[in-house]
């Protein structure tokens, strides 16, 4: 087995686990599969986290999550589908953050590492053994890395910022414990 065959094997295999976890977890927002809280649930915990209005922040995380999810583990449009990860996985870690880096604490780690492989495999492509390499890329030019960062990023600045704005308002005025009884 050469070099570029154990790349595009390992490419493959990250596309396949990383694809997969994502579009479970948006299979879990859209339909309520494997457990999730199909569109309604997961709108309403989107409104009680500050996304709002929740069921449009629940499909666009639903389909950002599924759809990228997909289109990784089928490399195809890799670098959209990668971009679209992240930039869901983004808006979990903002949710995250405030409970520190470990996941068993409740922090960022788990969506930071599933965001930060789509971002990678957006930025180093799919591979020999994708749909994307038997299309003859053409919905994975180098052009459209830049591009799809750039739509993803200005969409979730616009997104957590306006969250980030909300929670900060419903905290105004209120006053916090000076001591635990």
């Amino acid at each position: 087995m050469t070099c570029d065959d154990r790349r595009d094997l390992g490419l493959l295999l990250l596309r396949l686990g990383t694809g997969g976890v994502l579009a479970a977890h948006g299979a879990q927002k859209l339909f309520g599969w494997f457990g999730g809280g199909g569109i309604e649930g997961t709108g309403q915990f989107m409104e009680s986290i500050g996304y709002t209005p929740g069921r449009t922040s629940a499909t666009a995380a639903g389909l950002a999550e599924a759809g990228g999810g997909l289109l990784l583990a089928l490399g195809l449009a890799t670098p959209a589908a990668g971009a679209a990860a992240a930039g869901a996985m983004a808006g979990a870690s903002a949710v995250h953050a405030p409970n520190g880096f470990f996941n068993q604490e409740g922090g960022f780690e788990y969506a930071a590492s599933l965001g930060l492989t789509a971002a990678g495999l957006a930025v180093t492509g799919p591979g020999r053994f994708s749909l994307d390499h038997a299309l003859g890329h053409a919905v994975n030019r180098g052009w459209m890395i830049p591009v799809a960062f750039a739509a993803t990023a200005a969409a979730t600045v616009v997104t957590v910022g306006a969250r980030s704005r909300r929670l900060r308002r419903s905290r105004e005025g209120r006053q916090e414990a000076l001591f635990e009884e």
